[in-house]
This record gives structure tokens, sequence and C-alpha cells, in this order.
């Protein structure tokens, strides 16, 4: 039982790292970019829903406030690329990853300055209430997590294999410039998708805000949620959310049968090792780029 619960406790925590992790990946499909503020987005999500929800500020219902903050991060994520991003269009990969660590700070300077740096806890109803079965106890929100976190990789996996949108993000990754003579509108494209990666991020940050309470520096597990995201493949979907998986259930059984202090080092511990083995990740998609 105590193995049980333990594996549950990590598959929750995997699932935050994963849904994370996707947000990583679906800027890396559409623009080969890697957004460093994945996990400050995250947490501006969460801090966004609590803003709405909670009694003490605006206080929708839940279910009102949570779609609304989704639509949110989503119009801050298209603006994010629209105002900032595109001004380095053609640059190196370094500008881009300089900056996204840069829109980190800011974001986090800002939810503080609204929110404050102080722990706080969404008044959300997925934090009630638990399912026993047998000896092992299951929150809902742990369940709320699994669950969100399983169809939304699904529908993001479809999304890219069987639409034309998608279909064009993965060509404007491949060679922006063949996929703007092909007639495809690639700025408007990285826009959408980062788009899409902020309303992902503020799934992430309702569910994450769901399990226990949040501050500024909550978006700093962005950088458990890269090491996911390299795990199991940039550039897969899948591979986001096993490798988020891989990472939450190594820590709770690290720190349960390890000294002290080796949970938090035996993700990225586990990170060396399959960059060593497998550089590309559990579920690489390496491809020779078409023109």
């Amino acid at each position: 039982m105590d193995i049980l619960q333990l594996l549950v406790s990590g598959l929750a925590n995997g699932c935050v790292y994963g849904l994370i992790a996707l947000g990583f990946v679906l800027i890396y499909k559409a623009t080969e970019a890697v957004n460093f503020a994945q996990g400050d987005l995250m947490m501006f999500g969460a801090f966004v829903a609590l803003g709405l929800t909670n009694a003490e500020y605006i206080g929708l219902p839940f279910w009102i406030a949570a779609p609304l903050a989704i639509i949110v991060m989503a119009v801050i994520g298209y603006l994010l690329d629209l105002l900032i991003l595109r001004h380095i269009f053609g640059q190196s990969q370094t500008a881009v990853v300089i900056l996204t660590i840069a829109l980190g700070f800011v974001l986090r300077f800002i939810a503080g300055a609204i929110w404050g740096h102080e722990p706080q806890t969404l008044q959300s109803p997925l934090a009630t209430g638990d399912i026993r079965l047998g000896g092992v106890v299951l929150g809902m929100a742990d369940v709320a997590v699994i669950v969100v976190t399983v169809l939304l990789t699904i529908c993001l996996y479809q999304f890219f294999q069987r639409t034309k949108l998608g279909l064009a993000m993965q060509a404007a990754s491949q060679n922006q410039m063949a996929a703007y003579y092909m007639g495809i509108p690639v700025k408007r494209v990285q826009g959408l998708i980062w788009g899409l990666s902020g309303a992902v991020a503020a799934v992430a940050g309702i569910l994450f805000a769901s399990k226990g309470a949040i501050d500024p520096n909550a978006g700093l597990l962005g950088i458990k949620a890269f090491a996911a995201a390299v795990i199991g493949g940039f550039g897969s979907l899948p591979g986001a959310l096993v490798g988020g998986l891989i990472v939450g259930v190594i820590e709770p059984f690290a720190s349960r049968y390890l000294a002290a202090g080796y949970s938090q080092i035996a993700p990225y511990a586990l990170l060396l090792f399959v960059l060593v083995f497998r550089p590309h990740g559990l579920f690489s998609q390496v491809r020779v780029k078409k023109v």
C-alpha cells in the first residue's frame, strides 16, 4: 500500500510536469525555439484563476472563472508573440532563450506585485474530497490532474496529426521560408501556437493550484518540466507526458528510499543518463527537414 500510495502521488505530480512540458513541446514543434517562461506562464495562469475565483478578489464561480483564466492566458500568449517575440524573428535561438528567461522574471514580478509573495490557495471544488481504493487514498485534485492531462495530450496529438492547422504548424517549424512560399501564414501560425501554449499553461496552473498553495516562485517547476520534455523527447507530445510521469514518480520514491536531498537531484541524474545514452529522448522524433 505504501508503494501504491507513492506511485499515485508521483503520477499526479508527474501529470503537472507533463502539462508544463507539453507547453515546451508545443512551442518547439511550431518554432524550434525553447520557451523557458513556460513554468512562469503556468504560475501566472494559476494566479489569474485565483484572482477570478477567490472571494477576497472577484469571487466568480470556479466553473466560470477557470475557462475565463484559460482564455486570458491564451490571449497573453498570443500577445507575447505579437508584441515581443516577432521583433526578434529570424534571430538566433540563443536570443529567444534569453528573452524567454527574462519574460519569466517579468511574470514573477507582476504576479508578486498584484497578488503578493505569500503562498495562497485557490478556492477550487477539486480540492475537496477523497476517493479510497483499498488502502490507497486518491484526492479529487489528483484524479482531476491525471484525467485532464491524459485527455489534453490525446487531443493535442490528434490536433497536430489530423488538422490542417496542426500540419501547418509542423511545416513552419521545419522550414519557415518554404512554409511561407507554400502559402502558410507563418507569423500568424506562431502566434496561435503561443496562444495555445498559454492556454495549456493555464490548465496546468489551475490543476496545480487545486493541489496546494501557490506563490510567484511556483514557476520554477518549469525546470523540472524541461527535464521531463528532454527525457521524453523534444517534439513528442506523448513523450512530454511520459517524461513528466517519470520525473513525478522518481521524486517520491527517491525521497522515501534514498538519503535526504536525493529526491531533488534524482530527475536531473536521470536526465544526464538519458542525454548520454539516448540524446534525442525516449520518444524522439528525428526527421530530415524537407524543403
